[in-house]
């Protein structure tokens, strides 16, 4: 047997003596979105890599690329002993940023950031930007797409920056969601209500960031990052008081996902959350078993 892609680009097949059988379907996200999630509309199909990738139990959260970094930040920016979180002091007529300890060159990385909504105030922003990225200007600005060198999404108005210029595209940029009837279809009043997490995924092999908010991938907003560069989490703020933390959850090399992976997540989906004891009633050998309880 083996795996191959056939016909439909999002799904993943088996091919056997019996014909293909799906092993996964990108259009299930390894974290369900809540029925009640505004951003369900806007949910992009998300690969069986990132899939795999967010379904992995999160690594240590000491992990070094769970850290801001103690030099390349903005000196209104305090970060805790841990270096997991940073907090931006008062400054009048001060954009300030950050950017995290470490980068990546390669391979797909998800990190967590959680910035409360009561303490963001205007342009902040979250994105990546290269090493040599300004973390300080006067006045107020977007600092993380406000050069050639980052790219960032600001978090109140919804819109995508880089080159010190909106975006006009992207799927993360001013969302604005439709009525599902199509006789009174008419946009809201204002953008969504970014909640206090967000991941951030960046695809250093593909040059994509993208970002998943509320259980739902919005899909790629940033395409044609340089390969081979080192590229960093980073943030800017303007507002005093304002606390983010940064968690790297995981990553994953170049290659592609293992096929003992793919049908494990395949499986699961099937059986749900609410039947993961039913696991070991399949028949199948104890150590494969094991693995499938694992996977939940």
């Amino acid at each position: 047997m083996k795996a191959a892609r056939l016909q439909h680009p999002s799904r993943l097949y088996l091919q056997t003596r019996h014909g293909p059988v799906v092993l996964v379907s990108a259009v299930s996200a390894a974290h369900p979105t809540p029925p009640s999630s505004a951003f369900l509309p806007l949910a992009a199909p998300t690969s069986s890599r990132l899939t795999l990738t967010l379904n992995s139990s999160p690594v240590s959260p000491g992990d070094r690329h769970s850290r801001w970094s103690s030099v390349h930040h903005s000196p209104h920016f305090i970060l805790s002993a841990c270096k997991q979180e940073a907090t931006r002091s008062p400054a009048e007529l001060s954009s300030d940023g950050a950017r995290a300890e470490m980068g990546v060159r390669s391979g797909l990385h998800v990190w967590e950031l959680t910035w409360s909504l009561k303490h963001r105030g205007s342009h902040a922003a979250i994105g990546i930007s290269r090493q040599e990225c300004p973390l300080h200007d006067s006045g107020y600005k977007v600092l993380v797409g406000g050069d050639s060198r980052s790219w960032g999404w600001e978090l109140k108005t919804n819109q995508l920056w880089h080159g010190g210029r909106r975006c006009r595209s992207g799927a993360a940029n001013n969302f604005r969601p439709q009525s599902s009837n199509s006789h009174s279809t008419k946009e809201a009043e204002g953008p969504l209500l970014i909640p206090e997490r967000v991941l951030l995924v960046l695809d250093a092999d593909a040059g994509t960031l993208g970002y998943f908010v509320d259980g739902s991938f919005l899909g790629v907003a940033f395409r044609d990052l340089p390969s081979g560069v080192e590229l960093f989490p980073a943030i800017s703020s303007v507002r005093g008081g304002a606390s983010i933390r940064l968690r790297y959850l995981n990553g994953t090399t170049s290659n592609p996902p293992a096929l003992m992976a793919l049908c494990g997540l395949s499986i699961c989906q099937h059986l749900g959350q609410q039947r993961q004891d039913q696991a070991e009633k399949l028949p199948l050998p104890p150590f494969l078993q094991r693995y499938l309880l694992s996977c939940f």
